[in-house]
């Protein structure tokens, strides 16, 4: 079975309800994790806005966590990844934690990527989502995506 990352929250390609969003109770939706490869050691989480580089010129990513332990099927609304060992990185917002959909002036689609890999990652906490995919490089066993939108 394949690595997939679902929400009960938000069909993929749906709309992500608005209290998730940065500005509204800026928590994290909760999503349900399956099918990870037997070997995994670790898993990876990275919650972007490729949207937003027509505004901003870059990615924006809300959301950097790693280390999450394989056997983590799912991730509960408002979730402290640190409660499961897991580490968060700086997301864009220049904080450590989730930063929700906060799209300055229409839809944009959100995009939440599990990696399933082959190691635990010994990065800097605070590293960015080009750190961790740097260091990921070489190490993911499977990946999964889910899309949602949001509206400003």
């Amino acid at each position: 079975m394949a690595l997939s990352l679902s929400s009960p929250e938000f069909d993929d390609g749906g709309r992500i309800p608005r209290r998730f969003g940065y500005e509204q109770q800026n928590v994290n939706p909760p999503l349900e994790i399956s099918g990870v490869p037997e070997d995994a050691e670790t898993l990876a989480l990275v919650v972007d806005d490729p949207d937003a580089k027509d505004v901003t010129g870059q990615v924006w990513d809300h959301w950097v966590v790693w280390n999450i332990p394989p056997e983590t099927a799912e991730i509960p609304e408002d979730w402290d990844p640190s409660v499961e060992g897991a580490v968060e990185g700086r997301n864009d917002y220049g904080e450590e934690q989730y930063g929700g959909p906060n799209p300055p002036n229409e839809t944009h689609e959100y995009r939440f990527e599990v990696y399933a890999l082959d190691t635990e990652l010994g990065i800097a906490e605070r590293s960015h989502a080009d750190q961790l995919r740097t260091a990921m490089h070489g190490h993911v066993l499977d990946e999964a995506e889910l899309h949602g939108t949001y509206r400003p």
